[in-house]
């Protein structure tokens, strides 16, 4: 019955277009927002800002060079408590991600519930477009005129 392309007994695909095939279809996307959720209520309520409560980066601590997540937390708290511009200035990758994971999460949610899967197939000229974007935001943020890409 779990098999791609197989019917079952009464002629539908497993996952159809019935109310089980739909939940099911949903269980993923809506088990990673509550994931996702449950991770930014906990950045929420557990301040970063104050020390104690979350490890040091380890590359900050042992080079003293930020990397491109450092300030992730605090930019993740800031978005949560609605303070866009604080989030933007911690890590201004980290919050464009933000944006990015709802626009691709939605498009995800529809096309379940359509039954259709998400295929995102990316260049490898994409992913070498991201590595870009990355070392360089990391290099720019470690250089004096780059400070207020700091954490």
């Amino acid at each position: 019955m779990g098999q791609p392309g197989r019917k079952d007994r009464v002629g539908r695909r497993p996952g159809g277009k019935g109310r089980a095939g739909r939940v099911r279809r949903l269980g993923t996307p809506l088990g990673i927002l509550a994931a996702v959720t449950g991770a930014f209520a906990y950045v929420g309520t557990v301040d970063p800002n104050e020390p104690g409560h979350y490890p040091v980066c380890p590359l900050l601590q042992l080079t003293g060079v930020f990397c491109p997540g450092c300030g992730g937390l605090r930019s993740a708290h800031a978005f949560i408590t609605g303070d866009l511009g604080a989030a933007f200035s911690a890590n201004a990758i980290a919050t464009v991600g933000y944006f990015l994971f709802a626009a691709v999460w939605v498009l995800w949610l529809v096309r379940a519930w359509r039954g259709k899967p998400l295929r995102m197939a990316l260049a490898p000229a994409w992913w070498w477009g991201v590595g870009a974007v990355l070392l360089v935001f990391t290099v720019v943020r470690n250089l004096p005129f780059g400070s207020a890409l700091a954490p």
